[in-house]
């Protein structure tokens, strides 16, 4: 049976008992939904990047997609069925009678409303969904079969040039040819300066079997928890990755609709999950390069559809893909930024307002201090600590650990932002040391707020990361006053205003930068 016939015949309800699926075409599959399943049927086809042509070719990929995915979404995936066509000639998917005539990969439905593109583009993804993002991805990719990878510079390398061939199709048309030469300029020039770092990770085990295509579209909220799906099984080479690279995709889908602080959130969450804040200088060669494959794709498919307001759309697409990866190569400087105060004056909410517009993409590390004391000692961020757990011994390793990867990252290129009480002197005076020693600008800020206010706002914290009590608070509050220079910041306003205020001035300090 051809495949065309096969696809018609399902399509009008043969084999779903009578029902009529709703059907989901993409270049590669079609995808039929009926009841409480989905069945995914590979398309007879083959391109620069898979070849499904044969039925036994199908029937693998359907077969390795349930195990690829099932990593992730084992609710989801439930097993690869054979399309039998009987004596009788009719379509059945269940059963051992008849001929095989096809593969289908057998799923259970789930509301299209969940999926996290529709979230995002109701502006509908919040702080918890996205710190829940990144600790799943964490999660991922610390389970994920890890890869001695010789040539991971070449890796980049074939991404970059197949880029530069692929977008040349459109230069002159879609896509201007100043902006296609000046892309495939500045990111050669990137390449070069990280060539030895991605050669290194390569062999450090940063390659692994990663998801492939990890955008807002493969990822749904289930229970509400974000669940990955839909990962790449048909291509190694596209799923046997960086694991920074994998990230990167996400990121710049989100820095593509505009969310400079989803996107921002989801990067440190995934930080410290993973508990690695190495080399991190890749990811703006690796943010540019998913947006440039992006690119090229709106602009394949804009030349493609025979719609004109499409087209259109598509053609905009592909021009803002171009610019975002231009502007994801803009060379930044790094800067130290502190906030510091006592419990109360909304140290963490500022670091995460401010993070986002510093440095290179996707914005600076944050780095605070109650984070590091609990993963020090082993507990999760919601635990609640006693007294044990704040001795001087254990403060001063709690802020040199925040210096020590302060430093690395600063060392990469990155921003980072410290969020912590800084009340003592030698703490002040060490991180200051780091911004002189590494030369990168520095800028201390001390937010403050009356007492009424921050007793209310330790009152009414709830699954918060500080273990700050009123008690914890009073005792600050009657030890010695803080003679630091540093910027000082009337906090008891609403978050937006002090935030702008801070972000004046860093400005500031870094007018002569």
């Amino acid at each position: 049976m051809e495949q065309q016939e096969l696809i018609a015949r399902l399509s009008a309800g043969e084999g779903f008992d009578g029902r009529l699926p709703e059907r989901i075409d993409t270049h590669i599959s079609v995808i039929f939904l009926a009841g409480d399943h989905a069945y995914k049927l590979k398309r007879a086809l083959r391109t620069s990047y898979l070849d499904c042509r044969s039925l036994e070719s199908r029937r693998h990929f359907c077969e390795r997609e349930v195990v690829v995915n099932r990593r992730t979404a084992p609710d989801i995936y439930l097993a690869a069925i054979p399309v039998r066509l009987t004596e009788a000639g009719r379509l059945v998917l269940s059963g051992a009678e008849g001929e095989i005539v096809d593969w289908l990969v057998y799923m259970r439905r789930f509301d299209q409303a969940a999926l996290l593109d529709r979230i995002a583009s109701q502006g509908a993804l919040s702080r918890p969904l996205t710190q829940q993002l990144g600790d799943v991805i964490a999660g991922f990719h610390q389970s994920a079969q890890r890869l001695e990878d010789p040539d991971g510079d070449q890796r980049i390398a074939f991404v970059l040039e197949e880029n530069r061939m692929e977008l040349e199709r459109h230069a002159g048309g879609i896509l201007d040819c100043t902006t296609m030469t000046l892309l495939d300029a500045k990111c050669r020039d990137s390449f070069r300066s990280i060539t030895e770092v991605l050669w290194r990770r390569g062999q450090t085990g940063y390659v692994r079997q990663c998801h492939g295509d990890l955008h807002l579209g493969n990822i749904c909220v289930i229970d509400g928890l974000p669940v990955l799906f839909d990962a790449i099984e048909f291509n190694d080479a596209i799923s046997q990755v960086d694991v920074l690279f994998d990230l990167a995709f996400l990121l710049m889908d989100l820095l593509h609709r505009g969310d400079g602080g989803g996107t921002n959130r989801v990067f440190n969450r995934y930080l410290s999950r993973m508990r690695d804040y190495n080399e991190l200088n890749v990811l703006p060669l690796f943010i540019a390069l998913r947006a440039g494959i992006r690119a090229h794709v709106s602009a394949m498919a804009a030349s493609a559809t025979a719609d004109e307001g499409d087209a259109a759309r598509r053609s905009r697409d592909c021009q803002d893909y171009a610019r975002l990866a231009l502007s994801s190569l803009e060379r930044k400087k790094p800067v130290l930024v502190v906030v510091s105060g006592l419990s109360g004056t909304g140290k963490s909410s500022v670091a995460e307002e401010i993070a986002p517009v510093l440095g290179p993409v996707p914005g600076a590390v944050i780095l605070g201090s109650d984070m590091i004391r609990k993963r020090r000692l082993g507990v999760d961020l919601l635990t609640r600590l006693g007294p044990d757990a704040y001795t001087t011994g254990i403060d001063d390793a709690v802020y040199g650990e925040m210096g020590e990867i302060a430093s690395n990252v600063l060392s990469t290129g990155h921003a980072v932002v410290l969020d912590a009480t800084f009340r003592q002197p030698r703490h002040r005076d060490a991180v200051e040391a780091i911004s002189h020693r590494i030369g990168v600008a520095f800028v201390g800020i001390r937010l403050e707020a009356d007492r009424q206010t921050l007793e209310e706002r330790v009152r009414r914290r709830r699954d918060d990361v500080s273990d700050a009590t009123p008690e914890v608070l009073h005792r600050q509050l009657e030890g010695p006053r803080d003679g630091t220079g540093w910027t000082r910041i009337n906090a008891a306003r609403p978050l937006d205003s002090v935030s702008r205020d801070c972000r004046e001035a860093i400005r500031f300090h870094l007018r002569d930068q």
